[in-house]
């Protein structure tokens, strides 16, 4: 493997595991449905994403 394709690899497997990609595919998404409707900050995703998951922790084990 040549250093550019591994480094593009890490890049790809940190931004996965950090959740940077996941915030980048939501605001593609929101673009994509809501034209006209502002991208929220990475900030007001995070808050979103938690308050969601806090509503349905029902469905997790713990």
């Amino acid at each position: 493997m040549r250093i550019p394709n591994w480094a593009r690899a890490v890049r790809w497997y940190l931004r996965e595991l950090t959740g940077e990609a996941e915030y980048d595919r939501h605001c593609e998404r929101h673009r994509r449905h809501h034209p006209s409707a502002p991208v929220p900050t990475r900030r007001e995703y995070q808050v979103l994403r938690l308050r969601h998951q806090e509503a349905r922790s029902h469905s997790r084990c713990c």
